[in-house]
């Protein structure tokens, strides 16, 4: 998927989970931030950040942010952190990743056992739900989920067993929004509930996938050259 219009700018502060404050082109700016988990490995003050246009140009906050350079060992790392735009990489993904037919109807946003799975594919005799989680936490070229505890996503897994039960397949997909992990562990220190979900699901049958992806400025596209294993 790819923004309209982006700009570079720094970051300087995050109030709330919402909104953050940067500099851009040498002007305090008032931002929203799509992500609203914790992200204090990413928002540090000082780091360059960029932000892509709202738009709804009458919007309060003009500009959302979506991206953050993160200093590493191995040089600077790119990281998209726009929750919302994982599933629309996804959505470009899905049908040309080989896991179902060319044919599949993908439908986005479908309700389960009182959970609204990111989509619902019918393919064939197939029928299959499929959850993405996006990632933004990493440490040495490790991927973790999730960096805050996390009620919904223990509530989503728990439902993918019981659709399992009722026959149909069912997917946990990791979309890593940077490139160069070549693992994913659940951050079980953080959220234990998540971690031993995790490895229920597994157990019983849910797939459970995890790529990389390309990263620019204004771009994000999942990488399936770039799988990440997954630890349990």
């Amino acid at each position: 998927m790819r923004y309209k219009k982006v700009a570079l700018c720094t970051f300087l502060c995050r109030p709330n989970r919402f909104i953050a404050e940067v500099l851009l082109d040498g002007r305090e700016l008032t931002v929203h931030v799509k992500n609203t988990g914790r992200c204090r490995e990413l928002l540090v003050p000082g780091c360059r950040a960029y932000l892509a246009a709202a738009e709804n140009e009458g919007r309060k906050t003009p500009y959302d942010l979506i991206a953050v350079e993160k200093e590493t060992e191995n040089g600077t790392l790119l990281i998209n952190m726009d929750s919302q735009a994982v599933n629309d990489a996804v959505a470009e993904w899905l049908p040309k990743s080989g896991i179902f037919s060319r044919d599949a109807k993908i439908r986005r946003e479908f309700t389960f056992e009182r959970s609204r799975f990111d989509f619902y594919i019918e393919d064939g005799e197939r029928r299959a739900f499929l959850e993405v989680k996006g990632v933004t936490l990493e440490r040495d070229g490790t991927a973790l989920f999730p960096d805050a505890p996390s009620e919904r996503a223990v509530k989503h897994l728990r439902h993918l067993e019981k659709s399992l039960e009722a026959g149909y397949e069912a997917f946990v997909l990791f979309v890593i929004q940077m490139k160069g992990c070549s693992r994913l562990v659940p951050n079980s220190k953080t959220d234990p509930l998540f971690a031993d979900a995790l490895a229920s699901c597994a157990e019983k049958g849910v797939r459970i996938l995890a790529f990389g992806c390309r990263v620019t400025p204004d771009t994000l596209e999942i990488d399936e050259s770039s799988p990440a294993a997954v630890e349990l």
